[in-house]
């Protein structure tokens, strides 16, 4: 599958980013994505909601409730996961993550907890930083249909 490169150099991209990509989903897809701490995975859902038409001003890392419910408007819905805590397999499914799966969008963070768990059909986001400043290398994969990122 093919792996698409986008690099943004500042937040603002990076919400940018996740708006283009929010706007070309169908509304049932699972995100998974990979980076370590300060990596923009919650600016980038910030951007990914606001494609999906949800108030990006509602969106805040969900580390202590695991998991954030957002409906827009005509009633698509993005459940935002943080995976952070969770370590084991018993503490995935007191999320109750599988039941959300195929009901609207599942977007989650810190994924690399829960790699083995997560759906084939998905579309995997790693996030890196080259250096010490706001750039990010967003590696996409399993991204169907037009969109433009670059």
């Amino acid at each position: 599958m093919e792996i698409i490169e986008i690099i943004t150099r500042s937040p603002e991209e990076t919400e940018s980013l996740g708006r283009r990509i929010g706007s070309c989903l169908a509304g049932h897809e699972t995100i998974a994505l990979f980076g370590g701490l300060g990596m923009g995975k919650t600016a980038f859902v910030r951007g990914l909601a606001a494609g999906l038409g949800v108030d990006a001003n509602e969106i805040s890392s969900p580390t202590f409730a695991i998991v954030h419910e957002h409906e827009a408007p005509g009633g698509a819905m993005l459940y935002h996961f943080d995976m952070y805590r969770v370590e084991s397999w018993d503490d995935l499914y007191s999320t109750g993550f599988f039941d959300y799966l195929g009901r609207g969008v599942v977007v989650t963070e810190w994924s690399e907890n829960i790699e083995g768990a997560l759906p084939v059909e998905r579309i995997t986001i790693e996030i890196a930083s080259p250096d010490h400043d706001d750039t990010r290398i967003f590696r996409v994969q399993g991204l169907s249909g037009e969109v433009a990122l670059t």
